[in-house]
């Protein structure tokens, strides 16, 4: 037989794409269009339907940026299309095919009731089926004019990212908006045509199932009449019908889809705008759902379910009636898709006691797996929490985008820190926006690592980022390939039919040791560092409220817990972790609130703090410690003067001086001691010689605190990405224009350093050593003019150390020094919490923060035979994509130097750093609520039960590595306790002991938490 290949595929695609398609809609008439630009930020409907509307024609501009067009739009289905199937189609001037940063709409009745939203790929609202001629079709739609910031693929800044600097010129011309006629079998043979002809070129040339399907294809176009393309297509689709007949083969792959859009809490668009989004997307799924009866919707993250309750009770109406029926799937048990790495770890916890208690108290469901498929890497405390949360899998596919090595597993068993496992997928299709192509079953097929262990895998189908979801046309795609030869078997089916299904035939999956480092995205550690700062501020100021308003709750009568005044601001602190959020990857409105939130969470939060303080009563000064250990440090009064005190951990002590004071800080010339550790400081400002005269060595192997400023232009992703070449273009900041001494004091003693550099940039620096700490801090004030700059501090430490271990969420990682292979190689840059810790046998450092996560870590050897290890803090970084001012303006935050550290240290100074001491009046001297004996075990949150109960809740973790036993003692009597998984449900009885206290066990890195109920 001849090759004829190329005149057959040629000859289908443009028959296909020339006549078929645009014969989809056999008839069509215009609907008559009014218009109303609504001022400002969107109105509710009923101020919209009772605005003045004037005449509005097709191929008119409209929609400056971020504004929102109300169209009133109206028609009569023609008398000769009764019986037939009548859509409106609406084009809205849409670019490109992607629902996610540009127009989007919403179509209502008149009523206000929300029918479905029109996007470029959805673009119809069934009317009727079959239809009465005569019918009068009446609609409001409230059409958002959002910019396409990914416009050229982020080739270039943009000033679209926020309304401020947006502009007013309309973005689109208004394309269409007409009744029309689906021609059903048209369109069942364009989808038929659609997938045969994606398999066919998919299979390979020695498959004779893609010549027969390529030879059916040929006969199928001399069947179709191109004069009658309607009239004809029921026979073509006839010639189709036995190779779309023919089955899959025995031992082929099973692809499980479901149904999926997701939504980017904020990323591209504003908050305010993704809660249209929902809405929008909402709207078009339970609409799908009402059309196949076979479709399975899987939605995470309860805000965006919060926001539809809050504002469109009609689509939370239909939402409720989907779940019952069992097409809608509440998945991931979180309040938002939060970023994997940045949240502390009582944040990540709350991410899951908030996100699974919406589902179970709105729908009486507890959702069964983490759904994350898009986050940047995830931490090796994820196991441990899911499973404490009642989670039973993991999803993600977002590792699939590693720049350098391949995941080994798609079905595995994650191990985190503390020995959880937990059962893992990832999708081999590599996408969570599938839409069952030819490629996608092609890839997920011949990309699944599994083969000969495992035969099914997950595939989310629908647009998503933006939001979007599933279409009809996914929906009729996925049955034609339930069942193909050349192709995966697919099935719509719910999550946890898959997991359960998975793990039954996979129950010796493979194990994954540790964290799940993405291999990109390294710079949203560091990107958009106020907003981290918010975010670590906010963590710490929820601690400080809750512990505080435990103890007034306890020890203050008529003090009233404030439950649901915490609950707001822990869900406002949560939302904003979300991972484009948090990790500084989203657009100049986005980050804008942000920060104006952050300021609010904390004028909140220090309202509290301050109220359940002086609920204990006034009258003198005391010092109070939120931190879980014991503090003696140098804290100042009112008026500024330094006292050296002693305050018990979690709770609060005179603030007048300590018995013992410590050896006195001296000052000579460039030179602090405090006799346990001694700073010289050089002419340019850097730290010559930091001496721990405890230990008799020299702690550093080059010049400490050197800031070194990076180029900093990656490949693609500015915001999110950090290329190892940023590294070979740098300038050291060594000109310093003063070096001056500004405090000296027996308690305190303070050098500032003051550098100007690059386009305008100021950086101050006050190093600072206090009587009786080994803690050097520098106090950092940053005045950031740069682009595309990175700037880090460095210290190089005298020590060999074969690994570096970073506080994570109750806990801390090891991550090797050296680069032996590849994997380790490409961690170049990753992510910390409060400590970085480097040590040999006998000696340790560590760097301590207050508000930063990205840093780098590496090993040389000098020619004197020893070995530098140095530790980079990343401070902040200037990217112009999507926010071209990113990170431009005042910055401040502490980092220290601890020498002589242990991980005991650090972890102890990791809290003193971040949770600072209070002065406040108060008349008592309250028992802390908890005190802990037991060296590493760690009290992360102190509060009051969230069913009002009057129970306290103590979550503890083992922070050291090791084994733990402990004794837990309360500042009021103690009638029982119980372990309980994180929302606060019994998992058994503790003993207490004779002395009424909680004994306490822990494995390395052990969560734990425990109800005491009041005597």
């Amino acid at each position: 037989m001849h090759d004829e290949r190329r005149r057959i595929e040629e000859r289908v695609e443009r028959v296909h794409t020339q006549r078929i398609k645009p014969a989809i809609y056999a008839a069509t008439v215009p609907l008559t269009v009014e218009a109303w630009q609504a001022p400002g930020e969107p109105v509710p409907f009923e101020e919209a339907a009772a605005a003045p509307y004037e005449p509005f024609a097709t191929g008119t501009p409209w929609g400056p940026p971020w504004g929102t067009t109300w169209f009133r739009m109206h028609g009569q289905v023609p008398a000769d299309w009764t019986g037939r199937r009548v859509e409106a189609v609406i084009d809205l001037g849409f670019v490109g095919d992607w629902p996610g940063s540009q127009a989007e709409a919403l179509v209502h009745l008149p009523d206000g009731t929300p029918l479905k939203a029109v996007n470029p790929l959805n673009q119809y609202v069934p009317i009727a089926h079959p239809a009465a001629g005569g019918e009068e079709i009446r609609y409001l739609v409230e059409a958002a004019s959002n910019p396409d910031i990914l416009a050229n693929n982020f080739a270039g800044p943009t000033l679209m990212g926020d309304v401020l600097t947006a502009g007013d010129r309309p973005l689109y011309t208004f394309l269409r908006a007409d009744l029309a006629v689906l021609d059903e079998q048209v369109w069942h043979l364009d989808l038929d045509l659609q997938v045969l002809r994606e398999l066919m070129v998919h299979l390979g040339e020695h498959e004779p199932c893609r010549h027969e399907i390529m030879h059916a294809l040929d006969r199928a176009m001399d069947t179709v009449d191109l004069d009658d393309v309607s009239g004809s297509a029921a026979a073509v689709r006839e010639v189709l019908a036995p190779v779309l007949a023919k089955p899959a083969h025995a031992s082929a792959h099973t692809v499980s889809g479901v149904g999926h859009a997701h939504i980017d809490s904020a990323w591209l668009w504003p908050i305010r705008e993704t809660k249209r989004k929902t809405s929008r997307t909402f709207s078009n799924v339970t609409s799908l759902a009402d059309e196949y009866d076979d479709f399975i919707f899987a939605c995470s993250q309860a805000q965006q379910y919060e926001w539809v309750r809050d504002n469109y009770p009609h689509v939370w109406a239909r939402i409720q009636e989907s779940v019952k029926k069992g097409q809608w799937a509440p998945v991931g048990g979180m309040w938002v898709e939060a970023d994997g790495n940045l949240p502390g770890g009582e944040a990540m916890a709350r991410q899951f006691i908030h996100g699974k208690r919406f589902f179970i108290e709105h729908f009486g469901i507890e959702t069964k797996g983490v759904w994350l498929p898009d986050s940047f890497g995830y931490t090796a405390a994820y196991p441990q929490l899911a499973k404490l949360a009642g989670n039973e899998w993991f999803l993600t596919q977002k590792i699939s985008w590693n720049q350098t090595n391949k995941f080994p597993h798609h079905t595995f068993w994650w191990e985190g820190i503390d020995g959880t496992r937990i059962f893992t997928h990832f999708p081999p299709v590599d996408t969570y926006n599938a839409r069952f192509s030819g490629e996608e079953m092609d890839r997920a097929v011949r990309n699944y690592s599994e083969k000969g262990g495992g035969t099914r895998s997950l595939a989310p189908f629908g647009w998503g980022d933006g939001g979007g979801g599933p279409t009809r046309e996914i929906m009729e795609r996925a049955r034609r390939l339930a069942d193909l030869e050349g192709s995966p078997k697919v099935v719509v089916e719910h999550p946890d039919e898959f997991f359960a299904k998975a793990r039954e035939e996979y129950p010796d999956a493979p194990v994954w040791n540790g964290e799940l480092y993405l291999e990109l995205h390294r710079a949203t550690y560091t990107s958009q560092a106020r907003t981290k700062q918010g975010n670590r501020r906010s963590e710490h100021r929820l601690r400080e409220a809750e512990l505080w308003a435990t103890t007034a709750a306890l020890h203050a009568p008529g003090y009233a817990y404030p439950y649901e005044k915490l609950d707001r601001l822990w869900k406002t602190v949560l939302l904003h972790q979300f991972h484009d959020i948090l990790p500084g990857s989203s657009i100049a409105w986005v980050h804008r609130e942000a920060e104006a939130e952050y300021v609010r969470v904390a004028r909140e939060l220090e309202e509290l703090t301050a109220e359940a303080v002086a609920a204990l009563g006034g009258g003198t000064a005391r010092v109070f410690n939120t931190s879980p250990y014991d503090r003696a440090e140098v804290v100042r009064t009112a008026e500024g003067a330094p006292v050296y005190v002693e305050v018990p951990a979690s709770g609060s002590a005179p603030l007048t001086a300590a018995a013992q004071a410590p050896a006195p800080v001296t000052v000579t010339g460039r030179v602090l001691d405090n006799g346990l550790v001694r700073v010289e400081l050089a002419e340019d400002g850097t730290l010559s010689s930091v001496r721990d005269l405890r230990a008799d060595r020299e702690v550093l192997a080059g010049q400490g605190n050197l800031l070194r400023l990076h180029t900093d232009l990656p490949n693609y992703w500015d915001a999110w990405d950090i290329d190892k070449h940023y590294k070979n273009r740098f300038t050291d900041l060594l000109d310093a224009e003063s070096v001056t001494v500004v405090e000296e004091d027996p308690l305190v003693g303070a050098i500032r350093v003051e550098r100007a550099f690059g386009r305008g940039s100021r950086i101050t620096q006050t190093i600072t050593l206090r009587a009786g700490s080994p803690r050097i801090d520098i106090e950092t004030d940053i005045d950031w003019h740069e682009a595309e700059k990175i700037l880090k501090a460095a210290f190089p430490v005298d020590i060999r150390a074969p690994h570096s271990s970073a506080e994570i969420q109750f806990g801390h990682i090891q991550r090797p020094t050296h680069t032996n292979t590849s994997w380790e190689a490409a961690r170049f840059e990753v992510a910390g919490h409060r400590w970085v810790h480097i040590g040999e046998p006998g000696y340790g450092v560590a760097v301590i923060n207050d508000s930063t996560y990205g840093h780098d870590v590496s090993r040389t050897v000098r020619e004197d035979g020893g070995t530098t290890t140095t530790v980079r803090l990343s401070l902040v970084r200037a990217p112009r994509i999507p926010d071209p001012e990113a990170d431009q303006g005042r910055h401040r935050f502490t980092y220290a130097l601890l020498p002589g550290a242990s991980i005991a240290d650090a972890v102890a100074e990791g809290y003193a750093l971040n949770l600072p001491l209070r002065v406040a009046d108060a008349a008592g001297a309250p028992e802390p609520v908890v005190s802990v004996e037991g060296e590493g075990v760690t009290a992360e949150a102190v509060k009051l039960a969230d069913d009002g109960s009057g129970d306290v809740v103590v979550r503890l973790y083992e922070s050291r590595g090791g084994r733990a036993r402990g004794v837990l003692r309360t500042g009021f009597p103690l009638a029982g306790a119980q372990a309980t998984d994180l929302l606060e449900r019994p998992l058994e009885d503790v003993q207490l002991t004779g002395e009424a206290a909680v004994p306490v066990a822990l494995r390395p890195f052990q969560v734990l938490t425990l109800r005491l109920r009041r005597g």
